[in-house]
């Protein structure tokens, strides 16, 4: 199974709930436009690829770091139908070329950088805005969801992420009957009293009625900040289209454009009216290898559901809800699992972090995306975090790679070890040095 595949069925779990909260978007709409992303990917698809569309974690970072230089929840939805427009458009070129202009764009050793410091830059995040807010119960609810992760077994594992949800709510419920308000930063930098849940909001909030929409708006600071996550988006569109045509037996290489094209697609339409951008949840592989069910189907009525939800404030405000040290404890773990998708691309591609020519542009965009390094062009425009690093990564392997020596050339396999069998003589031979000698085990 590839990279995304593997490591990410059980952070998807619980983040279209999630995500939307941590970007500072309606999480009633976020739920609705999954399940029409969703109906739209399966329609392109023509049911070929069963996946379920959620909202990506990946923007979270990008969200934070528009809203910190005043920009907007339309500031944000703009920036991310930009990325849902050119992402539809490398679709289409994915579909008229195949999957090797990916590769000669983002090897691997780019890829798996870009999506390690889209997870790391996040880390301020959670250390400042929700781990303060209640450390204990941050604490307790990290432990609680690292357990459940590692320990439970089938359906119950891969919703670790909602599980650990479930148990901070209640946890902070317990703790607020217990010992009353807690004195802590609420949301904000002062320190004040208030309750650890507090439900207000759902009372009031209707049981029907439509999510709140809101126009795009673009401005080429936050465009430019959101961009780079098209690369993170490619990467886990490429890993689930082989590792669902790996379980089926049913090559799906012809599919990778269009559901590329389609994810972008979904992602546009979700973010012209206000909702966050989405693409496919790699959890869904778990459940179809655990179940061996792969009708599209079950995926059909998972949209229907969706819908539905999405008319309900309610449930809405109930997630809105969530408390700020539940948000701390789940996005330690949920932000560092990011991260190291990128080192299972370079695992799985086998990337050699030995060559100066990979480990140059990959330690050098890391330390600019995770530590917030700008570049002033001028007064009006800088480059910083994740879209300066990821800028330095695809720009200095390029550029290295046309003054190296030939010798640290080597080719590498595409992005996940394998999303187009654009050269078969290459993965023949690469089977052949897997096989093991006769009489061995």
């Amino acid at each position: 199974m590839t990279a995304p595949a593997t490591a990410s069925h059980h952070g998807k779990s619980g983040t279209t709930f999630v995500a939307p909260v941590l970007m500072g978007l309606d999480p009633n709409l976020a739920i609705m436009m999954s399940g029409v992303a969703t109906a739209i990917f399966l329609l392109a698809t023509k049911g070929r690829v069963p996946s379920y569309l959620g909202c990506s974690l990946s923007f979270v970072g990008v969200a934070a770091t528009i809203r910190a230089t005043g920009g907007s929840s339309a500031t944000i939805t703009g920036a991310v139908l930009v990325v849902g427009a050119v992402l539809f458009l490398v679709g289409l070129m994915v579909q008229r070329f195949g999957a090797r202009i990916i590769h000669a764009a983002m090897p691997p050793v780019v890829t798996g950088a870009v999506v390690m410091l889209i997870g790391f830059n996040l880390a301020p995040v959670t250390a400042s805005t929700y781990w303060p807010q209640d450390q204990w119960t941050a604490l307790l609810v990290m432990l609680f969801t690292g357990l459940a992760v590692v320990c439970l077994r089938g359906f119950f594992s891969r919703i670790a992420i909602f599980l650990g949800l479930v148990f901070g709510y209640v946890l902070s419920w317990v703790l607020d009957l217990l010992f009353g308000k807690i004195h802590s930063p609420a949301g904000g930098a002062e320190a004040v009293d208030h309750w650890r849940l507090d439900l207000s909001a759902v009372a009031d909030a209707d049981w029907i009625g439509l999510p709140s929409f809101h126009a795009p708006s673009f401005e080429w600071s936050a465009i430019l900040v959101a961009l780079p996550v098209v690369i993170a988006l490619i990467a886990e569109n490429a890993g689930h289209v082989k590792a669902v045509g790996e379980m089926t037996g049913d090559s799906l290489d012809d599919k990778l454009g269009t559901a590329i094209a389609a994810d972008g697609a979904a992602s546009m339409l979700s973010t012209a009216v206000g909702g966050p951008p989405n693409t496919t949840y790699s959890e869904n592989i778990g459940v179809m290898a655990a179940t061996r069910v792969y009708s599209t189907a079950a995926y059909w009525a998972a949209a229907c559901f969706a819908l539905l939800f999405g008319l309900c404030p309610k449930f809405g405000a109930v997630v809105a809800a969530i408390p700020g040290g539940v948000l701390g404890g789940i996005t330690v773990i949920l932000y560092g699992m990011i991260g190291l998708l990128g080192a299972q691309i370079w695992l799985n591609a086998k990337v050699d972090l030995r060559n100066p020519l990979n480990l140059v542009p990959a330690a050098a965009g890391i330390i600019i995306g995770v530590g917030g390094v700008s570049l002033k062009i001028t007064d009006n425009f800088e480059l910083s975090g994740i879209a300066l690093g990821t800028l330095v990564v695809i720009t200095g392997y390029h550029a290295l790679r046309a003054f190296a020596p030939a010798h640290l050339k080597t080719q590498e396999p595409l992005l996940d070890s394998g999303t187009s069998q654009y050269d078969e003589k290459q993965y023949a031979e690469k089977q052949h040095d897997e096989k093991p000698p006769a009489g061995t085990s």
